[in-house]
């Protein structure tokens, strides 16, 4: 389920949430009834104007007649989508709440596993190919949405069109509304199925459609990247994009530690990467008291935002789980997840 995570999970790579920082929205949020927005708007132009502009620079690209209105059919300014994206500032959950409650419920670790087992001949292929733990897509697929179970209802068109309208970041969603664009004259998917969340994050793995271009494959083999209903699609588009982000193959992404007696939170740095073996001279146990191991990738600390305590050593792949979303709770819920699915 996708609170504010889901553009960061599908913005370009800069380091999700894909992580670049930005809004997002649950893509199962029931999209009001299309209207013009109730409170002032900072778009300079009326709605109308702006998507002529749009289809006629759409033509320009080489996008069809009929794709362009196919996709603009009915599309009008979405208040509810606008309101959303005002209202996006990030909640105080406690890190404890949010990993119990939220990423961690026993619904859906029940869930991680029955899809594991279930889809364990597809998820062995695509890590063949892409050399990334089939532990972690299952995780990412399960937060992002619910295993394909939520994957967004509103129209990706009109989300795009009404906040490149709207005007806070005119130019990005511009750039992904003409990117959707393309994805519908190439085929991939009809443009009355073309959902996702508020923000424009599409399918099973939430891609905006930037990412779509670059990282979205075609595993099953049959023309299209359909991120939306093939399954297949999915997970091995999720596996390209952290093949791609540098995902380290047979490597952890990090474990649970006790720190040492007088170790403070407040001063911890989380900043220095170290042998493990350093962090064992220092003092460092493994959650169940247990020695840490002596070799192994190197490790950084790392703390919950909002935590009442836990303490973490994360390793490369940790930092790879959070260029597809990059607040550090995000990433730390998706590894515990991926170590309780296999």
């Amino acid at each position: 389920m996708i609170t504010r995570r889901t553009l960061l999970a599908a913005l370009p790579l800069a380091g999700c949430g894909a992580s670049a920082t930005g809004p997002s929205a649950s893509p199962g949020s029931a999209a009001a009834p299309a209207q013009a927005p109730a409170f002032e708007s900072v778009a300079s132009v009326p709605f109308d104007r702006f998507v002529e502009g749009v289809k006629s620079e759409a033509r320009r690209r080489g996008i069809s007649p009929g794709t362009v209105d196919a996709a603009f059919a009915g599309v009008r300014p979405n208040q509810r989508i606008i309101e959303l994206d005002r209202r996006q500032a990030e909640g105080g959950m406690q890190w404890e709440e949010y990993r119990d409650r939220i990423m961690l419920s026993p619904t859906r670790v029940q869930n991680g596993r029955r899809m594991y087992a279930e889809n364990t001949d597809l998820l062995r292929r695509v890590e063949q190919r892409y050399r990334v733990s089939p532990r972690v897509i299952v995780a990412i697929w399960g937060v992002e949405t619910n295993f394909g179970g939520n994957t967004g209802g509103f129209g990706v068109v009109e989300a795009l069109a009404t906040l490149a309208w709207e005007g806070r970041r005119a130019s990005y969603f511009r750039n992904e509304l003409f990117a959707a664009l393309k994805i519908l004259e190439e085929g991939h998917i009809r443009a009355d199925r073309m959902r996702g969340s508020w923000a424009g994050a599409m399918g099973q793995p939430q891609f905006m459609p930037s990412n779509f271009e670059r990282l979205a494959v075609d595993f099953d083999g049959d023309g299209r990247r359909d991120i939306w209903e093939s399954r297949a699609d999915a997970l091995g588009s999720i596996a390209h994009y952290f093949n791609r982000n540098g995902w380290r193959d047979g490597e952890p992404w990090g474990r649970e530690v006790r720190p040492p007696p007088g170790f403070s939170l407040a001063g911890a740095d989380t900043e220095t990467r170290r042998p493990l073996r350093d962090f064992a001279r220092m003092g460092f146990r493994d959650a169940n008291g247990g020695p840490l191991p002596t070799d192994g990738p190197e490790a950084s600390i790392v703390l919950p935002s909002r935590g009442s305590g836990q303490v973490f050593l994360g390793h490369h792949n940790l930092r790879v789980i959070r260029r597809y979303n990059s607040p550090v709770n995000y990433g730390l819920a998706v590894g515990l997840l991926s170590d309780r699915v296999g």
